[in-house]
């Protein structure tokens, strides 16, 4: 379940959503503040699941700057199950899965350090749910990678080849001693946490 507001700090009208939404439009205008209570959510700038990509695990986001958003624009979303298990990916420098190919199953910041260039043309992933950066570290637009087969860049919803960094994206919340839930968060900066008190 996602709760989203037209104001920032969880205020103004709000929008209930338990599942995918194609056109969020005539819910609200902008979008300003999120709390997710559930899996994770993936956010998009237009209608039918186009323009920037936001990813989003459970926590709570009181304003757009909180999940990297360049504006209060969110005009569809989808849901995705927690997973939990194995990660891996091939990544290739042709479209059609051509020329070089490399297999992670870890995180990487680098593409062009551990791959030598910094175009992937098309991607497999095998196991676990991943985020692509096109600036290296976890900076810059993201994309969101399910498993299946992505045979160009287009098919990952983006305008170029360029990825700088890419990472596994995995749900993880425990209570520290001070009593507060640390709640690990994805966003374009790629993944920090967030204190919640209990």
């Amino acid at each position: 379940l996602s709760c989203i507001y037209s104001s920032k700090n969880f205020q103004g009208r709000h929008y209930e959503c338990s599942s995918d939404c194609a056109d969020l439009q005539s819910y609200f205008s902008r979008c300003n503040s999120i709390r997710v209570d559930s899996d994770y959510w993936v956010l998009y700038e237009k209608p039918n699941y186009m323009g920037y990509q936001y990813v989003l695990n459970r926590g709570e986001y009181p304003d757009y700057q909180r999940w990297m958003g360049y504006n209060d624009n969110i005009r569809s979303c989808r849901t995705y199950p927690y997973v939990s298990g194995s990660y891996r990916m091939k990544v290739y420098e042709r479209p059609d899965f051509g020329g070089q190919m490399m297999e992670f199953m870890d995180d990487c910041p680098s593409v062009y350090d551990r791959f030598r260039y910094r175009d992937i043309h098309s991607c497999n992933v095998m196991d676990g749910y991943w985020t692509m950066y096109d600036q290296p570290n976890y900076r810059g637009r993201q994309y969101f990678m399910r498993p299946g087969e992505y045979r160009r860049f287009s098919d990952w919803g983006s305008s170029s080849s360029t990825i700088g960094s890419f990472r596994q994206l995995y749900y993880i919340s425990e209570t520290s001693q001070s009593g507060s839930k640390n709640i690990l968060q994805c966003g374009l900066t790629g993944i920090w946490w967030m204190k919640h008190s209990s």
